[in-house]
């Protein structure tokens, strides 16, 4: 057992004294010690439940013969996080994340280990680290929040900043956004639409690093304490086999994933944090592999905020496990891609099927005939940009307009909240990608606004920044080079004719090469205060492009 190297032999009398003063025994220190990474905290309501889950899967891991051991890892709320300096620090928690469980587990060699994430970062961060760790392990999250009801129609989080947008333009009252505020978010969950957080769990079973259930099964439900439990067993399943995170998450997985999430119209996001996650485990992966996938899969799910469905109506229509029997039956799937239960793909969705087929759609009679994600190139993006684009109107997915440039997300909200952009504008947000913003704030907020004040059906917005997985209209994000790395992002003027046309897959500005290098040599970045010893400075000069995952570099 790998635990050995801290708990058998004279030599390592000292250690086995320092856990019987925990209270372990010479019994439980004899069976393999599971590590269970919980993320419970009290300021992410995708987590305040998690210790609930711990306790469920350490009685399962009890059962299979294993002992459970908890330690715990940092987690920020996205939504509380918005808007202000804090969202500077939510994806730069990720390299956090796997960087902290790496050293617990090599710190206290355990046997295996069982990941229990729920909320935006904290799964991509945990899923690196099982990749980098590359010993037995499983996951099982914390389940997605129910939709709240509002005037007898489902609402979410994204439905509140949307709101905000609606009430500065004078749609609606003060009262009434009250109402909406109170009622949007019922209970414990990650946020109940296909936003980062579920687009991110529903990936991770689809990898096969989860039992089936796991990303779609309401926080509150019975159903996912007994998936808890079955995951603590099967992790004492997968140690016996040494089945370790790469012969699971091999490339025909993650081809597996980035189908399904072309299917499933998940956040851009996932476009970030897959590329990192496949880095760890040594796979080939990169935005022309997810282009390509996109043009032939359909999209066959309309989920919040692209279309009114939540996950918890997923659920009720079969959940991944159907999504991916439809793309098995249109041929689009491996499904000799082995997975958790130790059973291959297929045999874990061979009596699957499709419960409902208003929620997902049979593959020839999709909502979208490609994948929600779509990668532009052109001389604004010559690394690539990602737009959700099964939440465009299909009015915006060609556009030219003006230039109006911001160099924050401040510049920009600001001027949007006063109501002071023009119908056919396409709105550029620089020095906010990794090493600019840094940190590469999610922007939900002028987003949001746009769509309130019905601007998505005429303004465009642009950035090196990233957008939420609630993020709907023209939200085109991840440009790479990024500002600060000299993109051409950065020449850019108010003004400037912008052109996207995302059905062409191109985006790109008219600047000639000429003005372009006149600007470049005219250019003076603007200075961001970075307090001198944070982890915010280490981080900008340490993290890639967007690209390439935005991870660190040695």
């Amino acid at each position: 057992m790998r635990s050995d190297l801290m708990k058998k032999g004279v030599e390592r009398a000292p250690s086995r004294a320092l856990f019987k003063a925990m209270g372990y025994t010479d019994s439980e220190l004899q069976r393999p010690l599971v590590g269970v990474v919980n993320a419970a905290n009290e300021i992410v309501p995708g987590h305040i439940h998690l210790d609930i889950i711990a306790k469920d899967v350490q009685a399962g891991v009890r059962m299979a013969g294993g002992t459970p051991i908890i330690f715990p890892v940092i987690g920020v709320c996205d939504g509380i996080a918005m808007g202000h300096i804090g969202m500077k620090y939510s994806l730069a928690s990720r390299e956090l994340i796997a960087d902290s469980i790496e050293t617990m587990a090599m710190a206290h060699p355990f046997d295996a280990l069982v990941f229990i994430p729920n909320c935006d970062k904290i799964v991509p961060g945990m899923l690196m680290a099982a990749l980098r760790l590359n010993i037995p392990s499983i996951f099982i999250s914390g389940g997605p929040m129910l939709a709240g009801n509002f005037e007898k129609r489902k609402v979410d989080v994204v439905s509140v900043f949307e709101a905000v947008g609606a009430y500065r333009s004078g749609k609606i009252s003060a009262t009434r956004l009250k109402n909406l505020e109170d009622c949007a978010c019922p209970g414990c969950g990650s946020c109940a639409g296909m936003f980062t957080a579920n687009s991110m769990n529903c990936l991770t079973e689809a990898l096969g690093l989860s039992l089936p259930g796991s990303g779609t099964i309401p926080a509150i439900a019975a159903a996912r304490r007994r998936l808890a439990k079955q995951s603590g067993m099967a992790i004492m399943q997968l140690w016996k086999k040494k089945i370790l995170p790469r012969d699971i998450a091999n490339e025909e997985a993650f081809r597996n994933a980035i189908t399904t999430d072309m299917a499933l119209g998940c956040s851009t996001n996932t476009v970030l944090h897959l590329l990192a996650i496949a880095r760890e485990g040594n796979v080939s992966v990169d935005l022309a592999l997810f282009d390509k996938i996109s043009v032939k899969t359909p999209n066959i799910c309309s989920l919040s905020p692209a279309g009114k469905h939540h996950i918890e109506r997923l659920h009720e229509a079969g959940g991944i496990s159907a999504v991916m029997k439809e793309l098995a039956v249109a041929g689009l799937l491996q499904t000799k891609a082995l997975t958790v239960t130790g059973k291959n793909l297929g045999e874990n969705i061979k009596k699957t099927r499709v419960l409902d087929n208003e929620v997902i759609r049979p593959h020839t009679a999709p909502y979208y005939p490609e994948g929600g994600i779509a990668v532009l190139f052109g001389n604004l993006a010559a690394g690539g940009a990602v737009v959700k684009q099964s939440a465009v109107l299909p009015e915006m997915l060609r556009h030219k307009g003006k230039a109006r440039v911001f160099n924050s997300e401040e510049e920009a909200s600001k001027e949007i909240l006063a109501g002071i952009i023009n119908p056919g504008e396409v709105l550029v947000i620089r020095y906010e990608g990794p090493r600019g913003g840094p940190g590469m704030r999610e922007m939900l907020a002028p987003t949001s606004a746009l769509v309130g004040m019905g601007l998505d059906k005429s303004v465009a917005l642009l950035t090196d920044g990233r957008f939420s997985g609630g993020t709907k209209g023209a939200a085109i994000g991840h440009i790479s080079p990024e500002a600060a790395q000299g993109g051409m992002i950065a020449l850019v003027k108010d003004g400037d004719i912008i052109s996207i046309d995302i059905p062409a897959r191109q985006i790109s500005v008219d600047i000639s090469t000429e003005e372009a290098e006149k600007r470049r040599r005219e250019l003076v970045a603007p200075q961001k205060e970075i307090a001198p010893n944070s982890y915010l400075k280490r981080y900008a000069a340490m993290v890639s492009s967007a690209d390439k995952g935005a991870v660190l570099l040695a």
